[in-house]
């Protein structure tokens, strides 16, 4: 999708220095004296700075974003080791607990990398289940014995109900932000404006078509960022697959 998107910008950035080129043919002398040659060149970098601004905004957001959701995936991870040591800690009692976490973790997993090897493929959840409602009702009918195992309990429906609360901040990331449609729209616009004016102003040769290929490229590489940046669970930049496989080897310990 990122790269489908990419190419069809450094398409109409070039298609948009061709017809530069071919304006440049037809129009007569006077509509590129100096004085409109020096209007169109402002204009073209008034637009060319604003797309670079909001180019600069997008990348931003879009890493700043992808961070924040590797960071609270690692965290959940995290969160499930930990929880698993407390069900350890409780005793045989919450071994039933532990291979249902262990099972919706290969499941999530399995999902998000299937390419991988996470072991045998794990049946697929129910459209009307919850893994996490089920590890916590597990949890809940636990009897504790001592005052230990009281605290173990608490502290694993704690860890348990902040997994659920984290499940549902990462849902809509496993989608995907997309990137606004009008917004894309408008950057394609400027910028094959910009690409415009540049055949506007130069004889075509083979260099210079080089040099504008290039720059388009830039310009779909910064859109493939973006759209790739947005999507942490898919694509090439997608979110590594190693924190699952670390958790999994823990798991069950």
């Amino acid at each position: 999708m990122a790269l489908t998107i990419a190419l069809i910008v450094v398409a109409c950035l070039m298609a948009g220095a061709l017809v530069g080129m071919a304006l440049r043919r037809v129009l007569p002398k006077d509509h590129l004296g100096q004085d409109a040659v020096d209007v169109i060149k402002l204009a073209t970098g008034l637009m060319a700075t604003l797309a670079a601004l909001v180019l600069g905004l997008l990348i931003s957001s879009a890493s700043t974003a992808h961070g924040t959701v590797k960071s609270e995936y690692v965290q959940s991870l995290a969160s499930v080791v930990l929880l698993d040591r407390y069900l350890a800690a409780y005793g045989p009692e919450a071994e039933d607990a532990r291979i249902l976490m262990r099972h919706m973790i290969v499941r999530r997993a399995q999902a998000r990398w299937p390419e991988d090897d996470f072991g045998p493929k794990e049946p697929p959840r129910s459209a009307n289940g919850s893994d996490l409602i089920d590890l916590e009702r597990r949890i809940i009918r636990l009897q504790p014995r001592d005052d230990s195992q009281k605290w173990f309990q608490s502290q694993a429906l704690q860890l348990a109900n902040g997994l659920a609360e984290a499940q549902w901040l990462l849902l809509d990331q496993e989608v995907g932000n997309n990137l606004p449609l009008p917004m894309l729209v408008v950057l394609v616009a400027w910028s094959t404006a910009i690409f415009v004016s540049f055949g506007l102003f130069v004889k075509p040769n083979p260099t210079v078509i080089v040099a504008l290929s290039i720059a388009a490229l830039a310009v779909g590489c910064a859109i493939f960022l973006i759209v790739e940046l947005n999507s942490p669970f898919t694509g090439l930049i997608k979110m590594p697959s190693a924190p699952a496989h670390a958790v999994l080897a823990i798991l069950g310990k």
